[in-house]
């Protein structure tokens, strides 16, 4: 957890709903290239205020893959999560795998997160844009 961050600051209560769109930046910096945009939901499913149930479409345009990325799944406020991918358009169309968000700053209103794609094209998926 960051420094200065406390459990108080990372909990919500049982039920609230979040609804979101955030650029997705190569760094944690706001003034980063901005790479593609995450929108989604997020509803607080543990009485403790720590986790979540979240559902979200990761669109990216990146030099050499164009489209989207659909995951779902359990998001904890301070330890990393897998959420598995449930679907896929452009470059990303079939594409099978898993992605994790990790929480980097946790301090003031706006909570930053790293996520890390690990990606697999079966051999029948056809990618749109070749490097």
């Amino acid at each position: 957890m960051e420094a200065g961050a406390s459990i108080s600051q990372t909990t919500t209560r049982f039920g609230t709903l979040f609804v979101f769109q955030d650029p997705m930046t190569v760094t944690p910096n706001r003034t980063s290239k901005v790479v593609g945009m995450a929108e989604g939901t997020s509803v607080t499913s543990s009485l403790d205020g720590l986790t979540s149930i979240s559902t979200a479409k990761i669109s990216l345009h990146l030099k050499h893959h164009k489209g989207s990325i659909s995951i779902v799944g359990g998001t904890h406020n301070v330890k990393p999560a897998d959420h598995p991918v449930v679907g896929g358009t452009g470059d990303f169309l079939l594409v099978q795998g898993y992605v994790t968000s990790s929480p980097v700053d946790l301090s003031g209103l706006t909570v930053v997160y790293k996520i890390e794609f690990h990606l697999y094209w079966p051999p029948y998926a056809k990618q749109l844009h070749l490097p």
